[in-house]
């Protein structure tokens, strides 16, 4: 199998569906239905979530450890595709956008990183905060393991799983964001970044995000992995 398009979830009843036809119409569109599948994550939804997943054809795996970065850790892990393509399950990004990701992979990079800063982001779809903290951590991250890559945190990306599987990615919560980033630098992988949309969260509910919290553990993360690293 060629792809995997990888959806962690928790709790996302009023969108998990929307995103799954967007996945599927594209894939439909692009002749890779035969070659690929939808996999959903899930972190332990109280919700319809699965049932509606599942409802949908997606397959749906089980993560009971707590965690962004779990629920992708194990969706790696289980996903059948040569190339991963990972992305929320809020209709924050367009999957529609895969072209170049795919491209990319295609040509050989182990890793395609969306840009949200070149693509574009719509009113209100990110927050003064993260506008100010995801550059500087980005920058922090370039400085410290010399990446290409300038949006750290944007959660629309592909990858070789063969490659991404050889990091031992183990971070549990949104640090995973930048660990995969820091950890593919170290081991000399091909990266590349793409500019890619971000419109705002189509849920009537905050986001999982928490930001200062968040952004202390991705700066502190990188510098306790460069000093290991040394």
């Amino acid at each position: 199998m060629k792809l995997t398009i990888l959806i962690p979830c928790l709790n996302e009843e009023e969108t998990i569906a929307k995103v799954i036809k967007v996945v599927h119409n594209y894939l439909k569109k692009n002749n890779l239905l035969k070659e690929s599948e939808i996999l959903v994550s899930d972190n332990g939804s109280s919700d319809n979530s699965v049932k509606i997943a599942r409802e949908n054809n997606a397959r749906v795996i089980i993560t009971p450890q707590k965690g962004y970065g779990n629920a992708l850790i194990n969706g790696i892990k289980n996903a059948r595709g040569k190339f991963i393509i990972m992305g929320d399950a809020d209709m924050s990004y367009d999957f529609n956008e895969m072209s170049s990701i795919i491209k990319y992979l295609d040509e050989g990079y182990d890793l395609v990183v969306g840009n949200r800063f070149k693509g574009g982001i719509d009113v209100h779809a990110m927050p003064l905060s993260h506008k100010i903290g995801v550059p500087f951590l980005s920058k922090v991250g370039n400085i410290l393991f010399k990446t290409p890559i300038k949006d750290f945190h944007c959660g629309l990306r592909g990858f070789s799983k063969e490659q991404i599987s050889k990091l031992n990615l183990e971070c549990p919560g949104m640090e995973f964001a930048s660990e995969m980033i820091c950890k593919s630098s170290i081991k000399g992988l091909k990266m590349k970044e793409v500019p890619i949309k971000l419109h705002c969260d189509q849920r009537n509910k905050k986001s999982h995000l928490k930001t200062i919290r968040d952004g202390f553990r991705h700066l502190k993360y990188m510098i306790k992995l460069k000093i290991q690293s040394r």
